[in-house]
């Protein structure tokens, strides 16, 4: 997912500085035009605006709490959060931020690589309006629409609120394809057929896209199980229920079982 908008951002006119693990990754950077550094740190040092795009909650404190990407910012930056998790955690970063005052942003993404290489990655964008308007020219080099949701934390709920219904909506079209079987209709024309029918639904697309239920959810298992458990979490923290989402959420977690 970083790959692509460290090139859009490029392209843009953006002057890039990235964290490369590696000194292989290192030298691509540079060949796409980046400024690659070697440490956290580094990332920060002459940002006006950080974004951080990891894999989960963990990483992300990891990177910006315990490795010192929010401390190293200068006064008056900004920090994006695009990794989808709890909103808790960057509320919390932006406490660690608020002496400096750097603005922090949580911009969860909707959509895949290639979204982002085409410019329009669906960012869910939670913070002060000011704070958001001021991002904007950034993250426009990748993300369109760039949607201001509510204030911080609200971009992680509605993107885990995203999630868990396309969970559900998956764990519908298992037991829809239960269905079909049972009267005498395979599994790959019940998806083709569904995919012009009002049952269509971007979840029904991806599904049918990759030939079964079993394999999308195989496919899907690991950023969707994060994001399940974090949803629940969020819910049950607030004192919230998921209602019949849960149980359709449930047959696709039965399906990744097996």
């Amino acid at each position: 997912m970083g790959r692509p908008m460290i090139d859009r951002l490029v392209a843009a006119g953006h002057e890039v500085t990235v964290l490369g693990r590696t000194p292989r990754a290192r030298q691509a950077l540079a060949a796409a035009g980046a400024r690659p550094v070697a440490a956290v740190t580094a990332v920060a040092e002459q940002a006006e605006v950080a974004c951080v795009c990891l894999f989960s909650d963990e990483q992300v404190r990891e990177v910006c709490l315990t490795a010192g990407l929010t401390a190293a910012l200068r006064r008056g930056a900004a920090l994006v959060i695009h990794t989808t998790g709890s909103p808790a955690t960057a509320q919390a970063i932006a406490a660690a931020a608020a002496p400096r005052a750097v603005a922090v942003i949580d911009a969860p993404v909707s959509g895949g690589p290639h979204d982002i290489s085409a410019g329009h990655i669906t960012l869910l964008a939670g913070g002060s309006a000011a704070d958001v308007e001021r991002v904007r020219p950034v993250l426009s080099a990748y993300g369109d629409p760039i949607l201001h949701v509510g204030p911080l934390g609200a971009g992680q709920a509605v993107k885990l609120v995203n999630n868990a219904l396309f969970a559900a909506n998956i764990g519908l079209l298992a037991q829809a394809v239960r269905l079909g079987g049972q009267l005498g209709v395979p599994e790959a024309g019940l998806l083709a057929a569904l995919r012009h029918g009002s049952a269509a639904s971007r979840g029904l697309s991806v599904v049918a896209g990759r030939g079964s239920v079993a394999t999308s959810a195989r496919m899907l298992a690991e950023f969707l199980g994060k994001d399940v458990r974090a949803v629940r979490q969020l819910a049950a923290e607030a004192g919230a229920s998921l209602g019949v989402l849960d149980a359709a959420i449930g047959e696709l977690e039965r399906l990744i079982g097996d």
